[in-house]
């Protein structure tokens, strides 16, 4: 990843100039990612302690937190940093660093959300297969895929966006280093490098987002056909949580990506990447807590005992 570029280091965005702001907005992040950090550390433990959890469900949820817990860290310690010391340099490996670590992270959330839709699937269409069909070595198989398809993924992103030079501007039009706004700053053609990047983010998307609304229409058309109201209300409840937290992560990515440019300012590109970025993290561990007495359970036992 040699670089012959002048650039060393670059400037990430505030969402605020002002100083009595800036420690609100520290104090904000501050309470956000303790509360994400709480919530997943906490669900996470408590399915490894309790065995009765130990089920594909929620080893891919348990996954899931460590991604969310990740994902998070990659971002708000630094712009809670930037928000106490006023210091918004990020050096140029620290930088390239959050690019891998953003897509990691929030790639390997959408690879474990489709497989979890694949697994209430296989849960509520074929029930007596499941346990044959999601044995542990098919779990730790997708587990291990997920993770290594993304790891490639985005070490390949980081390469096309760090083999560009950067000759003069080193500002970044953001509060953590994006992609899109690197390339904004690039004394590079970067055509090839958004045809890429946009050609195989659609491809990634679109299958995983197919597959989990494929799921979903099989998973709604079975559950429409049994009989009763009450098995129809449990079925659905545990389809629940997985459908709001990838509805949401759904909405805040394509509003932060997706949106017309008409409806491009600084204040929405800071807000549509806190809500990419953050909310989902803070958000998952509840929502699947609040729908889930089983959760709610083993983490009342365990902060009891």
């Amino acid at each position: 990843m040699a670089n012959q570029s002048t650039v060393r280091e670059f400037i990430l965005m505030e969402f605020s100039d002002d100083r009595d702001m800036q420690i609100w907005y520290f104090v904000m992040f501050l309470v956000i990612y303790l509360l994400a950090l709480v919530g997943n550390l906490l669900l996470g433990v408590a399915v490894i302690l309790n065995h009765h959890l130990h089920a594909p469900m929620y080893f891919f949820l348990v996954n899931l937190s460590f991604s969310d817990v990740c994902f998070i860290s990659t971002i708000i310690p630094k712009a809670m940093a930037a928000s106490l010391t006023n210091n918004k340099k990020i050096s140029y490996v620290g930088c390239a660093a959050q690019v891998f670590s953003v897509f990691i992270f929030g790639g390997s959330e959408l690879s474990l959300l489709t497989i979890m839709a694949y697994d209430r699937y296989v849960a509520i269409c074929h029930p007596l297969q499941y346990t044959l069909i999601l044995n542990w070595d098919a779990c730790l198989q997708m587990a291990a895929i997920s993770w290594i398809s993304n790891l490639i993924n985005a070490l390949l992103y980081t390469y096309l966006t760090f083999r560009l030079n950067f000759c003069k501007f080193n500002i970044i039009d953001q509060f953590f280093c994006d992609i899109p706004h690197l390339q904004n700053i690039s004394c590079t053609d970067t055509r090839i490098n958004q045809i890429l990047i946009l050609v195989t983010s659609i491809i990634v998307d679109s299958f995983c987002s197919g597959l989990i609304f494929i799921s979903y229409g099989y998973i709604f058309f079975t559950v429409l056909t049994i009989p009763s109201v009450q098995g129809r209300y449990k079925a659905f409840s545990t389809c629940t949580p997985h459908l709001i937290v990838f509805s949401l992560f759904l909405i805040f990515a394509l509003f932060a990506y997706m949106r017309p440019q008409s409806l491009s300012s600084h204040t929405l590109d800071l807000l549509s990447a806190f809500l990419y970025t953050v909310l989902p993290p803070l958000l998952n561990p509840f929502i699947y807590s609040f729908r889930n007495k089983d959760i709610q359970k083993a983490v009342w036992k365990m902060l009891i005992t």
